[in-house]
């Protein structure tokens, strides 16, 4: 198992407290107002996830801990695993594998909720902000609102196509560059706080996640891990758009989260030997420079690894769907991913991954990559 310190686990004077099923939510309500007074930016901006929730990021992007903290330990022997991708490619679901979840058993509930079919009659989508779990291994896994969602595009404009989400501090932005820009924030995050990121895409035809990816890699940058101890002297108000990130936080290395690339809902056709050759070779050229391919040791060069999952209603040969989830959990659950620079605890990983995503936030890289975005006329301004 991978582990942020390599080393034997501490020992904790209480009993490990593991979340065993999501709290009811209601995705379905809409969630972002689209009103223009400035009542309304304030009460979003301070909003809370609701009491149900145990999100780590709400909808009104703001980072919290409160809720999460009381089921971490001084345990430093854990492995934190991320999802991201589109909606209903199975993230939830993956997740759910991971966990080793059996749904045989009557009433029981799976960790994280997948899309139900009410959910996707309204376009809807189920998770909201990162929505955490941990099992009795200790491997927290972090389940992240869908990227090129048009159901949260719709839920963040206003009428006059301006975003009801600050994403960049106070800059207005349209909703479809803020909309773009989430989805790159919340690419550096999780590159920047998990052992094992998950990219999941649905058939072997679809490579905006590549896309995302190159993005991330190219903009996370002076973002250190959550066990910097520079980091975890810094204070969440210190962390503003002019901080100078690379002098103060030195100690730091230059950190990037093991990515699996997963491409799930395979048919028949795509799934013979020679096209799932093809699907790794363009993989491992497309990310052939990229910081994804370091190894463990920051010097060797690794192939990108990929892994695909059949559709439930395939007959293919080689690979069932059951069999293909299970392999992804072992793949994840033996991942020799990179281990962060020094040992950290789960608790002392949230509260300084809440610094990071202050980081994310207030980034000048993104920030200028935003600006450049604007002025190539892709976006509404």
């Amino acid at each position: 198992m991978a582990s942020s310190s390599g080393g034997s686990q501490m020992s904790s004077p209480a009993a490990p407290k593991i979340l065993l099923a999501k709290p009811s939510v209601s995705p379905i309500t809409g969630k972002f107002g689209r009103g223009n007074s400035d009542d309304d930016n304030a009460s979003h901006r301070s909003r809370l996830p609701p009491v149900s929730s145990l999100n780590m990021l709400s909808d009104s992007w703001d980072f919290h801990i409160d809720r999460f903290l009381p089921f971490l330990t001084e345990n430093t022997d854990f492995t934190v695993v991320g999802v991201i991708g589109p909606p209903g490619v199975g993230k939830s679901t993956i997740l759910n594998a991971i966990y080793a979840f059996d749904g045989s058993s009557p009433g029981m509930l799976p960790p994280f909720s997948v899309q139900s079919d009410e959910i996707k009659a309204a376009a809807k989508h189920c998770t909201i902000g990162i929505e955490p779990r941990v099992s009795a291994e200790r491997f927290i896994l972090l389940d992240v609102q869908p990227v090129f969602s048009p159901s949260i595009l719709a839920e963040i404009i206003r009428p006059d196509s301006s975003s009801s989400v600050p994403v960049l501090g106070n800059d207005p932005l349209s909703a479809e560059l803020a909309h773009e820009i989430m989805c790159i924030q919340l690419g550096v995050l999780l590159a920047s706080i998990c052992h094992v990121l998950l990219v999941v895409s649905e058939g072997v035809h679809e490579d905006n996640m590549w896309h995302l990816m190159s993005t991330v890699d190219l903009l996370k940058h002076a973002i250190p891990d959550p066990s910097s101890p520079a980091l975890s002297r810094l204070q969440i108000s210190e962390i503003g758009p002019e901080m100078e990130f690379k002098d103060k936080l030195s100690e730091g290395n230059e950190y990037m989260a093991t990515p699996i690339f997963v491409h799930s809902k395979l048919q028949d056709q795509d799934l013979s030997p020679k096209n799932i050759l093809q699907l790794r070779k363009a993989l491992a050229q497309y990310f052939e420079s990229s910081s994804f391919r370091q190894g463990r040791n920051g010097s060797e060069l690794v192939e990108p690894v990929s892994l695909v999952i059949p559709s439930k209603s395939s007959r293919n040969q080689h690979e069932s769907y059951q069999l293909a989830m299970w392999k992804l959990r072992d793949q994840v659950m033996s991942s020799k991913s990179t281990s962060f620079s020094r040992p950290v605890s789960e608790r002392e990983w949230l509260k300084n991954s809440a610094k990071i995503w202050e980081m994310v936030k207030n980034s000048p890289i993104i920030a200028e990559y935003s600006r450049a975005l604007q002025s190539s006329g892709m976006f509404r301004r």
